[in-house]
């Protein structure tokens, strides 16, 4: 079982550390029409979050995907149907997704801002990267968009990075379970998918059961917390669970998947976190990857201010790392049961 003091001892506290802030005006195009939470003031409120936490900003224009890196993840019928439904004016393609005539660019570069922020951690330029860019993507599917998402721009970012023999590991703390994310690794050995998760709620996928199959069993670990569940649960997990089988995968690359509706301020969801629960899991997490092998992508999460702090207090866990906070005991009641069955369900496959 992970300790404090061993974890606190994998990281040194990065004062002034450089965070690749990746966005681009373009993501303020997607207009989802008026009273939809996945609007464009998301966006500058986690700007105005990572800006004010305390350290060097080097900013950076999302790059444009391009339809061969669509491809690692996306049918090229589905990308080639996306774009002409944006060029014709664009509409619902679900009763909760909308995409117009600007939704393709912000598109497209919601799914390169990954690589931009890597490539700029790979030159040296920074030590963390921060991707604000909308509309999100962990729901969408290899041919379907769904959840607000047109591409899945974690799961383009991971797959350009296993394609050049990286190990890529995916936190995923959004509310909602990263149901298109989880299926395109589902059989992946080289991609490790860890999500916490409201459940029952949006998509209906995510129960800890579903672990991966073929080579890819063990590789999907989902925690799916009852409603009402705190942050205690969530650091117990991570400290108990997450942490050590990251630290047995051994990635090259960490990404996150960070949708802030977690947050007990959030509309669409019934989790209680706040802002220091994001700062805690970042500390931990900075221990897994050296510097500049973190990229943080902006998923879900509709309340403005949780968006602001808890963007905040991510960069500042990444800088800070674990700090002295002690690992809180199991919850009582359903989420300590989920606890339960979560670790006896991991520790088939990973040591803890």
């Amino acid at each position: 079982m992970a300790t404090v003091a061993g974890i606190a001892g994998q990281h040194a506290s990065m004062v002034g550390m450089r965070v690749a802030l990746v966005s681009h005006e373009a993501s303020m195009g997607h207009d989802t029409g008026y009273g939809h939470p996945e609007r464009p003031a998301r966006v500058p409120a986690v700007l105005a979050g990572v800006r004010t936490a305390g350290h060097p900003v080097v900013e950076l224009a999302a790059a444009a995907a391009s339809v061969e890196t669509l491809a690692l993840v996306h049918s090229a019928t589905y990308v080639e149907t996306l774009h002409r439904f944006c060029a014709g004016g664009g509409g619902h393609l679900d009763p909760d997704t909308v995409a117009g005539e600007a939704s393709w660019e912000a598109a497209l570069r919601s799914a390169g801002a990954g690589l931009t922020a890597i490539e700029a951690l790979e030159e040296g330029a920074a030590d963390l990267g921060f991707v604000a860019m909308r509309p999100p993507g962990h729901h969408a599917l290899v041919s379907r968009a769904m959840g607000f998402c047109l591409f899945n721009n974690v799961a383009v970012a991971a797959r350009w990075l296993t394609g050049r023999g990286h190990r890529v590991a995916i936190f995923d703390w959004d509310v909602h379970h990263g149901n298109g994310t989880q299926e395109l690794f589902f059989e992946d050995a080289s991609v490790l998918y860890l999500s916490m998760h409201e459940f029952p709620a949006y998509p209906g996928t995510g129960w800890y059961t579903e672990v991966g199959s073929g080579a890819g069993t063990g590789f999907t670990i989902n925690v799916p917390w009852p409603t009402g569940t705190t942050g205690a649960s969530y650091r117990h997990m991570t400290d108990t669970v997450l942490v050590p089988v990251l630290r047995s995968f051994r990635p090259d690359w960490l990404l996150v998947s960070a949708g802030y509706d977690a947050h007990r301020a959030d509309p669409l969801a019934g989790i209680a976190l706040v802002a220091e629960d994001y700062r805690f899991m970042a500390g931990r997490l900075a221990t897994v990857v050296p510097a500049g092998r973190a990229v943080v992508l902006l998923e879900g999460g509709y309340d403005l201010d949780a968006l602001r702090t808890s963007a905040a207090a991510t960069v500042n866990g990444f800088a800070t790392g674990p700090g002295d906070e002690e690992t809180p005991p199991p919850a009582p009641g359903v989420a300590g049961a989920m606890t339960a069955a979560v670790t006896g369900t991991t520790a088939r496959s990973w040591d803890l």
